[in-house]
This record gives structure tokens, sequence and C-alpha cells, in this order.
């Protein structure tokens, strides 16, 4: 009697024994995580579902945790004749089991993205979208270049208050930039991380040239866009002799194209480091991303989640939809 006891009494602990050994093991199974952090892939990717048969190029991104909107330019609604922005949706997901990376996107009607495309668009083309939140003094703008009446490129502003739930705040404009505009073509302004100093292209002294203009500390955006005329300097560090346009100022990474020689032909895509207060020569990005066609208008993005960053740009390379698309893929910087 004692023997059969003490048999049920194994046959009990080692089933517990087994019970606990499977649940632990398939605890581990569902939560193993293999990469704590994602990474965006090296690989180029065109953007099919937002791109069309026309050209869809200068994208703005205003803030992407993983599901963001994006305003962009297209000739698309005029079939190849007159550019005006558009919407759009762009999503990515990282498994952190196998390193999977999906990428969506999707054509967009958000109402206020409504709203403010309807008020920014001139009966010019409307090109270099370029979105921001300003903490000086609360409010969001969108800056762009459009064609002028006498044919130029000027730079444009638009602002309104953050947008809150449902109710679409007011927005006001498009003024012109009093401080920068030129007689000759304005277009592809950028702010730094501090909004103290804002990047664009000119073509003033002749080629398209980089050129940064500082802004004093007490000034807010809309003030200081609507002063004199100011002469901007140029960033002698990263212009050549040739076209050097589109600047995209992250952190401390500056990016831009440029058809400068040596490149791998058209517009290349380059970028710049900023180190002991002056951006270091320019460095090409090579055939990864690079090809004999144009690349133009790159925008850097960031994720906490990732290692990396991804760069968003504009290439007529053979394989996309038509004229100009959009395309996307990660990218890394030395420290």
């Amino acid at each position: 009697m004692k023997k059969s006891v003490s048999i049920n009494y194994m046959v009990l602990v080692l089933s517990m024994l087994i019970i606990s050994i499977f649940i632990t093991d398939c605890k581990k199974t569902g939560n193993h995580i293999n990469f704590p952090k994602g990474t965006f892939p090296d690989t180029v990717v065109n953007i099919t579902s937002i791109n069309s048969g026309y050209d869809d190029y200068n994208m703005a991104l205003y803030q992407l945790y993983g599901n963001a909107p994006i305003l962009f330019s297209s000739n698309r609604r005029s079939s190849g004749g007159q550019f005006d922005l558009e919407q759009a949706n762009i999503s990515f997901v990282f498994d952190q089991t196998n390193g999977s990376f999906g990428l969506e996107a999707a054509m967009t009607t958000d109402a206020f993205l409504d709203k403010l495309i309807n008020r920014a668009k001139t009966p010019g083309n409307d090109f270099g979208p370029y979105r921001f939140y300003s903490s000086w003094d609360g409010f969001e703008y969108l800056l762009l270049s459009s064609v002028n009446e006498e044919g130029n490129l000027d730079l444009f502003y638009l602002k309104n208050q953050p947008v809150y739930n449902s109710s679409l705040p007011e927005i006001e404009g498009p003024f012109p930039i009093k401080l920068l505009n030129t007689s000759y073509d304005d277009a592809y302004i950028c702010f730094d991380s501090n909004l103290d100093s804002t990047y664009f292209s000119s073509n003033r002294d002749g080629n398209f040239d980089i050129f940064l203009q500082k802004k004093p500390e007490e000034k807010d955006i809309d003030s200081w866009f609507n002063l004199d005329y100011v002469a901007s300097s140029k960033v002698d560090s990263i212009n050549s002799s040739s076209d050097d346009k589109c600047p995209l100022v992250f952190r401390k990474v500056m990016v831009f194209t440029s058809n400068r020689p040596g490149g791998l032909g058209g517009f290349d895509l380059y970028y710049s480091i900023f180190r002991n207060g002056k951006w270091s020569t320019a460095v090409n990005f090579g055939p990864g991303i690079n090809t004999s066609s144009d690349e133009y208008r790159p925008v850097i993005g960031y994720h906490p989640d990732f290692i990396n960053f991804f760069m968003m740009f504009s290439s007529n390379r053979p394989g996309g939809k038509g004229g100009f698309d959009l395309y996307f893929t990660g990218v890394e910087f030395p420290k």
C-alpha cells in the first residue's frame, strides 16, 4: 500500500514538473525578443501606394512615430501640369522576434490637412512643403516655395494654432517671407532643431547655392519673417560650383541634392555633419541610394525604438510608376 502511494506521489511530482517546464518554455517562446531595437532596412523602397504616373516629390514630414501624415508636391491632378500639395499617411512596423520590417502608405483625406492644402494653394506651382511647431509662439507653420507673378520662386509661410480634437483652427497666410525673398528663385527652406537658423536654396548668384540666415533670439518666427530683406550667407563648406539644393537639417546632419562632378549622374543626394561649429565636407550617399537619374529633396526621420534613421526622397529612376516617385530607405551617419 505504501509502495503504491509512493509511486502515485512520484507520478504527480513528475507530472507537475513536466507541466511547469512546458509552461515556462511557452512563456519564453511567446516573449522571446531577438531584436530589442528596430532597424530601417537599407534597401530603397518605392512607395507605390501613394505614387502616381506623374511627378510626386518634395515631401514634408511633420512628426513620425510609426504612423503619421505627410504632405508632398504633385502634378497628378493637372495630368502633368501644375504642382499642388497632396496628403498621404505612412506607417511602419518592426517584428522584434524575426527582425522583419513592414512599410505601408495610403492617400488620405484628413479634414485639417485638406483645409491647409486648400489655403496654401496658389495660382503657380507649389513646391517644397516643410512643417514644424514653434515653441517660440505656439504656432504650427507650413513653409513652401511658390511661383510668383514674375515667374520666379518665392518663399511663403502659413501658420495655425495646433489641432485639438475635431476642431479645425483658422489658418493664416500664405504670406511672403520678406526677410529672404529676392527677384531670383528662392526655395526649399528648413530650420535647424533649435529653430534659431534657417537654410534655403537660391540662384541669386547664378547657380543654386545653400544659404543660411540666423534668427535673433528675441524674435518669434512670424515677426522675423516680416522684417525687411537681409542678405543671407552661403554655407561655403557645402556649396560647389554646380547646383546645390533642397537642404534639410535634422539634429547635426544636413542632407541635400547636388549635380556637382563626381556623382553618379544627374542630381545625387549628399550629407554633411555639423562638427566644431561648421559643416563638414559633403559626402555622396553612394550607389546604394543614388543612380544615374535624378535624386531629389531628401527628408530624414527618426524613431526612438530604431538604431538608425530613415530617409525619404524623390527620384525619376527607371522602374517607378512614372515621372518622379517617392522612395524610402534606412540610413546611418558617422558620430
